[in-house]
């Protein structure tokens, strides 16, 4: 559904809040706003909703062959199913007709300034002074305004982690966010680099149209099939209230099942337990190395002219390398020092609230195993009930913001998450939706 550019006419800028980004989740954002009477303004770089999910918009990362790696059940909106027809493990088509639907039926898309690129986000002083947002019209006009706070919603899957390697490539090396469709492979000698979900969607593409087909890894994943007893796997799970040392136990006993031991086909065997990075959900990979169709190759120890020599002594030689080696969060439009970023991540109350400013919030950068769509909407409405509640007068309101401002952990549920730039805003699930739903339900309390 393209939209006009530009057809959102700005709200009253100082009493509202500016909502950049109109994917899965500033589409939540929006309408949880909407429901709480919260002014906003929408700003979305593409000529449509969607975000990453829309493989024709200017930052989407999408391949033809891309699927959720979650089934439609565990990933949908609670109050907005998929349709009955779509497929288990819907394709990125099926996924941005959805976000569509999900816009037209809660009327999102009157909120928004489409084609629209938001440059510069700066406060007027400290939290509740207001903000200045510059942004670039469709016609390449600069504009500004003043706005009561910021809602970012930009993503986290758009700007590629770009490894650095030892000597130079003589071949095409390109990043997963460049690749598209399998016929780039077709005729060459391929190695893929890493190997999380994209990395292994990706060396399944390929092994059907290049001549032949290498897979380098760093370290181990457990692997997940898509399907147990012919449902879903994660519809199966019947795991997650229990402890995690019992949950890990029966979960590997159930892998080793139905997956097998991957180290048969050469793969590296994983130094970290279960569930301390994610898995990779994918039920052809193993197939195809246990067919020979895919060799596995340790990690990378420099380029050489076509070369590629690896850590264990052995080389090869390739036409074409793609680094599936994941992407960096990246908020282009404002200053990290505002978002109280630490390491590879910004420190934020359960993931989205500023411990000082209750003016900014960053919303979609948290990652669970099973989260779904429905874990971040509830993420949209606390954040939403909680500025809806300061203007209110709400006590529990009140509590937030004096706790979030005294120092917080975390939700990780006591997992050691490895220490990667990915896992970074890495959360339990059951523990984080516990936190978030528990603090909804007190807001709603001190509302009445």
């Amino acid at each position: 559904m393209p939209q006009v550019a530009g057809a959102a006419p700005c709200v009253r800028a100082q009493e509202s809040f500016a909502l950049i980004g109109a994917g899965p989740m500033g589409l939540a954002m929006a309408k949880v706003l909407t429901e709480q009477g919260i002014p906003f303004q929408g700003f979305e770089l593409h000529s449509d909703v969607g975000g990453v999910w829309d493989i024709d918009g200017p930052r989407s990362t999408m391949y033809e062959t891309a699927h959720l790696i979650s089934s439609k059940t565990m990933t949908e909106f609670a109050d907005f199913p998929m349709p009955p027809e779509t497929p288990d493990y819907p394709s990125h088509k099926d996924m941005r007709s959805y976000f569509q639907a999900f816009a037209r039926h809660f009327d999102l898309y009157r909120s928004y300034k489409f084609n629209t690129e938001v440059l510069k986000a700066e406060p007027l002083g400290q939290s509740g002074a207001g903000w200045r947002v510059v942004w670039r019209e469709p016609d390449g006009s600069d504009q500004e305004a003043t706005f009561k706070g910021i809602l970012i919603a930009n993503g986290t899957l758009s700007t590629p982690n770009i490894p650095a390697f030892n000597g130079n490539f003589a071949g095409e090396l390109i990043h997963a966010a460049s690749y598209k469709t399998a016929s780039q492979f077709d005729g060459k000698r391929v190695l893929i680099v890493g190997a999380g979900n994209s990395g292994c969607d990706i060396a399944v593409d390929a092994i059907h149209h290049a001549k032949s087909t290498d897979l380098s890894m760093r370290r181990g994943y457990y692997f997940v099939p898509k399907y147990v007893f012919g449902k879903p796997a994660d519809t199966q799970s019947r795991t997650a209230a229990l402890p995690m040392w019992l949950r890990r136990k029966i979960d590997g006993v159930v892998l080793n099942w139905f997956a097998g031991n991957p180290q048969r086909y050469g793969f590296p065997k994983p130094d970290y337990r279960l569930y301390e990075s994610h898995p990779v959900v994918n039920s052809l990979i193993l197939f195809h190395a246990g067919h020979g169709d895919l060799k596995i190759r340790p990690d990378i120890d420099r380029f050489d002219g076509h070369t590629v020599h690896f850590t264990d002594g052995t080389r090869a030689d390739y036409d074409m390398i793609v680094t599936a080696t994941g992407y960096v969060l990246d908020y282009p439009f404002i200053s990290k020092d505002l978002l109280n970023w630490t390491g590879a991540a910004p420190s934020l109350y359960l993931n989205c609230m500023h411990p000082k400013r209750d003016d900014l919030f960053v919303l979609g950068m948290v990652e669970a195993t099973g989260l779904g769509w429905q874990g971040r909407h509830e993420q949209a409405e606390l954040v939403a009930r909680y500025i809806k509640g300061l203007s209110s007068g709400n006590r529990e309101a009140d509590s937030i913001k004096s706790f979030k401002a005294n120092g917080f952990q975390r939700e990780t549920g006591g997992v050691n998450y490895l220490k990667l730039a990915r896992m970074a805003y890495y959360v339990d699930k059951k523990t984080y939706r516990r936190s978030v739903t528990q603090r909804i339900a007190a807001l709603k309390e001190a509302a009445r």
